[in-house]
């Protein structure tokens, strides 16, 4: 067998594409080994998991890793992992793996050793260098946000060995177990606490006087100092083993943006695993390009996700929908002065210690007091248009910043001036301070506060998302792709993640919306008159996600809508709900599906959007799939998904009915478009198995010229080079307005000669005057042709 055919090889490439699966104790190691059978007869290359070392006891997710050093055994363990790729290698399937290398879990302190030993030896710690920590904030100590008020440092309990603690006994507080530094064990609970390393506080100080970097403003998540070569060895020395020794064959790094030095941790990261194909979960805004040279194949694909949804939505309907947001919020919204507004909070709020240390990093500036200072970073913070630059990569963006906030804010200007100059120096603590602070914000902010707010469109309310420009192009699509395989040609495209803010089946239904504002418009406005919400643009938000998943379990509306209108801030919160709204807020929900009047006109109305829906479904999944890059499948995808926000996006997968349809397919007639989903498991799976079999077909990417009097509503593109051919993909757009008009004269522009449907397995001629897009797409909104 030669190099070329060794399996092995085939699995360290590039993947042809992947299948993200979610593992958990409910879905564990064993689990997953269940499914690489079908895995491998969908057509992906590589499975591609979550986070799978040792994690928080109860995680669903394993993003807050405890020990780098064990597979997680609540997961299944190593035994169970060794198992999971022994199924996929006989399967012919290579395994991507989810890493976590900017912080880690301590909201059980007795779980995590390496933050145990910090809290009970401080400074002297082996692994306290780990960990980024600011001891001189804290008199020498970690502040720890743990107590219900200040005065419950009173309810502390000391426990000895004999009482089952460990060494020289522990610190309790309820159900909180914390180490006693050696020979402080003596007097009472509150005297030996105020020995310790560590200061137990009140949760409500998290905002302000921390002393350790968290991820995001998650309490229970320390950032670690992977820029640190022994902190990167010891928290990489398991995966590179399993890269190594063929188990691991591609890598997916959580959060670049929160460490230290990106690029120096690619380049690191590259060496140690032999160049394996590796993508970054980094958000670009739009326009935005990763720095050049970082060793990354690229993104896990939000751009992709954002391109594939733009061309999908009407720009027609902007006005209307904006007509109706004005209304609602009883006057017209400055998206960017929401989103400064927003992270102002988050600089102000949550993030408040992250802003305090910037200061205290940046230090006295002439001329500049303390306030002044703290102000004029906050504004520099809530101003920076991407997540983060990479100095010297990304220095234009601190520039626009830094000009902004000088316009807007005279009165800073010299705090400012005098800021820029300490900012501005590349590998500085002051400059990577900012930088990894400006990411959270954004992500708070934005992510998590204002896609909440602004309500006029929440299709496009999505992570990387624009929902300041409603609707896009074909000829932007064709743009953007050529650019894509120019530029990134193997990074992951996606289209549902497990952080997306609403499934792809959910989004491709709400763009039906922007074909139908006006009829979108009068519903609104009658159900706001039936069941009014002090707060009318969360009403809305409500009322289209309902619409999005509808019919969703009463639970899954309920749990959907207090998450959101907690996140959005504006009438309850996480920290202080407020009671009488959040129950105005239930007994809407409870409307939906008790009142009749209501409950009809949902059920008449999704009834009527569904078809459309379907149809920029498999246009969606068509178009990811076959656009330049690796795409991935989330879990579940392959068939119809009305999923809302975390964790409504992670619930349990039915893989039994998944590998009925598809042996019913493999078997039977072309199906119908139906809410069997079974259309876009076709879709998805004569797309993965064209790629796995014959990458050949997609090598390059050409615009196709479609003639017509409903032209508009076609993508098609060739994926083909001039050397070789490759498939053609033709897709349905705007399907709305195209049924009140139909397909008219239009025709897709081919080479004369037979062609094949590799969906359907149709036969078509094209001669001078093309294919006939009604004879086309008789069948199926969608086609994938390839030269008989």
């Amino acid at each position: 067998m030669t190099a070329a055919q060794d399996p092995g090889e085939r699995r360290r490439g590039v993947p042809a594409a992947t299948y993200r699966l979610q593992v958990h104790a409910g879905f564990g190691l064993d689990d997953a080994a269940g499914v690489a059978g079908y895995l491998a007869d969908l057509g992906v290359t590589h499975a591609y998991s979550s986070p799978l070392l040792r994690s928080a006891e109860g995680s669903t997710h394993g993003y807050d890793t405890v020990d780098h050093a064990h597979i997680d055994e609540a997961r299944g363990g190593r035994e169970a992992f060794d198992r999971f790729v022994a199924a996929l290698h006989e399967h012919g399937l290579g395994l991507v793996l989810d890493l976590v290398p900017n912080h880690m879990g301590i909201d059980d302190p007795s779980a995590a050793p390496w933050w145990w030993d910090v809290l009970q030896h401080g400074q002297a710690s082996a692994h306290a260098a780990a960990f980024d920590i600011d001891w001189d904030h804290g008199g020498g100590r970690v502040r720890i946000p743990v107590l219900g008020s200040a005065d419950d440092v009173q309810k502390l309990e000391l426990v000895g060995r004999e009482g089952g603690g460990s060494g020289d006994g522990e610190l309790r507080y309820y159900d909180n177990r914390f180490p006693i530094a050696p020979g402080t064990g003596e007097g009472t609970p509150q005297e030996v606490h105020d020995r310790q390393h560590y200061e137990l506080v009140d949760w409500r100080r998290a905002d302000s006087d921390l002393n350790y970097r968290r991820f995001f403003a998650i309490n229970t998540l320390a950032g670690l100092r992977a820029e640190d070569p022994a902190v990167f060895d010891a928290t990489h020395e398991l995966v590179l083993q399993l890269v190594r020794d063929g188990a691991v064959d591609g890598l997916r790094i959580d959060h670049p943006d929160g460490l230290a030095d990106p690029r120096g941790y690619l380049d690191r990261l590259a060496k140690e695993s032999g160049g394996r194909w590796t993508v970054v979960e980094k958000i670009l805004e739009p326009g935005e390009e990763l720095p050049e040279g970082w060793a990354t194949a690229g993104t896990t694909g939000y751009d992709a996700l954002t391109e594939v949804d733009r061309v999908l939505i009407d720009p027609a309907g902007e006005p209307a929908l904006t007509a109706l947001d004005t209304e609602l919020e009883g006057r017209a919204v400055d998206y960017a002065e929401l989103v400064r507004l927003c992270k102002r909070e988050v600089t102000d709020g949550m993030l408040g210690s992250e802003v305090a240390r910037l200061v205290r990093v940046v230090g006295e500036l002439p001329g500049v007091d303390r306030a002044e200072q703290t102000e004029a970073l906050a504004e520099l913070l809530a101003t920076f248009g991407v997540y983060r630059s990479y100095l010297p990569d990304g220095r234009e963006h601190l520039d626009r910043a830094v000009a902004a906030v000088r316009a807007r804010r005279p009165d800073l200007v010299p705090a400012v001036d005098a800021l820029y100059g300490v900012l501005s120096q590349a590998g500085t603590e002051a400059a990577t301070r900012f930088e990894q602070t400006s990411g959270p914000v954004m992500a708070k902010g934005v992510e998590d506060t204002a896609y909440y707010r602004w309500s006029r469109f929440v299709a496009l309310n999505e992570v990387g998302g624009d929902p300041a420009h409603l609707g896009g192009t074909v000829d932007g699509f064709h743009t953007a792709q050529q650019h894509r395989l120019a530029v990134k040609p193997q990074a992951m495209t996606t289209l549902s993640t497990h952080d997306t803010k609403r499934s792809e089946d959910v989004r491709a239904r709400l763009a039906v919306l922007a074909e139908l504002p006006s009829e979108w418009a009068t519903l609104v406005r009658g159900w706001l008159a039936r069941h009014p919400l002090a707060d009318r643009p969360m009403a809305h938000l409500v009322w289209q996600n309902l619409i999005g998943a509808w019919p969703l379990s009463r639970e899954r509306a309920h749990a959907y809508v207090e998450k959101a209108a907690r996140e959005a801030g504006t009438s309850t919160t996480w920290t202080d709900p407020d009671e009488a709204f959040e129950a105005q807020l239930h007994a809407l929900v409870d409307a939906a599906f008790d009142d009749p009047t209501t409950t009809a006109e949902i059920e008449a109305f999704v009834a009527r959007i569904t078809p459309l829906g379907w149809s920029n479904s498999l246009t969606q999944k068509l178009l990811q799939l076959t656009m330049p890059g690796v795409p991935d499948v989330y879990q579940g995808t392959e068939l119809y998904d009305f999923s809302l926000v975390d964790p409504d996006n992670r619930r349990p997968v039915d893989y039994e009915l998944r590998r009925r349809l598809l042996a019913d397919l493999d078997a039977g007639p072309v199906p119908a478009v139906d809410d069997s989903g079974a259309a876009k498991l076709l879709v998805t799976s004569r797309v993965l198995r064209a790629r796995r079999d014959r990458p050949e077909l997609f090598s390059g990417y050409a615009p196709l010229t479609v003639t017509g009097s409903a032209a508009e509503h076609l993508v098609a593109y060739d994926r083909g080079t001039p050397e070789q051919d490759g498939v053609v993909v033709v897709a349905t757009r705007l399907p709305a307005r195209l049924a009140r008009t139909g397909w008219g004269d239009t025709a897709l522009q081919l080479p004369t000669g037979a062609w094949r449907d590799l969906l359907t397995g149709e036969r078509f001629v094209s001669d001078v005057a093309g294919i006939a897009a009604d004879v086309l797409l008789a069948r199926l909104p969608v086609a994938l042709l390839v030269r008989e």
